[in-house]
């Protein structure tokens, strides 16, 4: 891990930039990681903002073919600060905080590679024709933040069931995001989107 005193101004204003992104926009979110050490509250601050833009981009008022083209070219900025491309100087300061976190904590930059994806098929309008279905989604939209945040927080050393961390992470997403489904189920009806298995559905 990276010490206080080695890491760069830029750097440090790029986290700075995160953390108001976070607070503006999840203000319940950011006092609660301010709880955190300092370098895991950053951490978590560059990896909602990137989220954040992701979300935006699909939550947009965009046509969906340029929805699909931001959603591709955010991808291939995860692909730059996955292979080391972006410096400390780069004139973006999501990336450049969230590739010093991925360079500070063991996290799992493919789960953000599955929120885009589960973006996308929103997107698409993607619909699900079973529950295996549905689960892959809603492991790429919300699965993927625990093992993300999860990259950040680390497990308590020999902690029992430490080794399965990972996949209570995605358990606990699934829930969520079927809580969310569940909560709207008129609204998105309304709004000509289905979430529900087909195959369940059938059997109503």
């Amino acid at each position: 891990m990276e010490s206080e005193q080695h890491t760069s101004a830029p750097v440090l204003a790029a986290y700075s930039y995160c953390e108001a992104v976070t607070g503006q926009q999840a203000r319940n979110f950011a006092y609660g990681i301010r709880l955190l050490p300092v370098p895991k509250r950053r951490a978590m601050s560059a990896l909602y903002a990137f989220s954040r833009r992701v979300d935006d981009i699909g939550d947009g008022a965009l046509a969906d073919d340029v929805k699909a083209v931001r959603l591709q070219d955010t991808r291939a900025l995860l692909d730059r600060i996955r292979e080391g491309g972006v410096e400390d100087d780069d004139t973006d300061p999501v990336a450049v905080a969230l590739a010093h976190a991925a360079r500070t904590f063991p996290i799992p930059l493919g789960g953000l590679d599955e929120l885009i994806d589960g973006v996308l098929a929103d997107v698409r309008g993607e619909t699900y024709e079973t529950w295996d279905d549905l689960k892959v989604y809603c492991r790429c939209v919300a699965g993927a933040i625990g093992r993300l945040s999860l990259g950040v927080f680390g497990t308590e050393p020999g902690a029992r069931g430490a080794e399965r961390a990972p996949e209570y992470a995605d358990t606990l997403g699934l829930a969520l995001q079927l809580t969310n489904i569940l909560r709207d189920v008129r609204e998105d009806a309304e709004g000509g989107r289905t979430y529900l298995p087909a195959d369940d559905l059938a059997k109503l």
